[in-house]
């Protein structure tokens, strides 16, 4: 029997949890590679998912800690949509997609994991990309690193729209 081992997988499935929230933490260090934001607004900023559905897999996330959607200024909201729409067409540019999963999960009921930050899930979708894998073996195959991803990416962000 062959065995593909995806050994990163198990420190978010049985890892100690960080404290506090890693969405307030990780763009206050100010180490944009090494914590994979790709860009920055004026209120939300754009980063990898560690675990990725798909290659491209990235989150938009506003700076201010909430989960309360209906709560969130415009001006907060506004940025952050611009941001996905800018995320949707780096992802586009780069791996050429057929389709996107787009969307929030409110709430730890609906999926949410860190339900007490809001972030929009930008996930890129192709005919055919889900298998037997995540079925039968919980596991997930992508085709390049996030270090790589991560490299093809950022320059989509470096220079604001205009």
């Amino acid at each position: 029997m062959d065995r593909l081992y995806t050994p990163w997988r198990m420190n978010y499935v049985g890892g100690e949890k960080p404290r506090g929230c890693i969405f307030c933490a990780k763009p206050a260090e100010e180490q944009d590679e090494k914590n994979l934001i790709l860009g920055r607004s004026e209120h939300a900023y754009a980063l990898l998912n560690l675990y990725p559905y798909n290659s491209g897999h990235l989150m938009v996330v506003p700076y201010q800690h909430t989960g309360d959607l209906a709560g969130l200024p415009s001006a907060v909201a506004t940025d952050v949509m611009a941001l996905t729409q800018r995320a949707v067409a780096a992802v586009t540019a780069e791996y050429h997609p057929q389709g996107f999963n787009v969307g929030l999960n409110l709430g730890e009921v609906a999926g949410g994991s860190i339900s007490a930050h809001l972030h929009v899930h930008v996930v890129p979708r192709w005919g055919g990309d889900t298998n037997f894998m995540p079925v039968t073996a919980d596991t997930k195959v992508l085709p390049e690193t996030l270090d790589r991803t991560w490299e093809r990416l950022r320059p989509h962000f470096e220079t604001r729209p205009g």
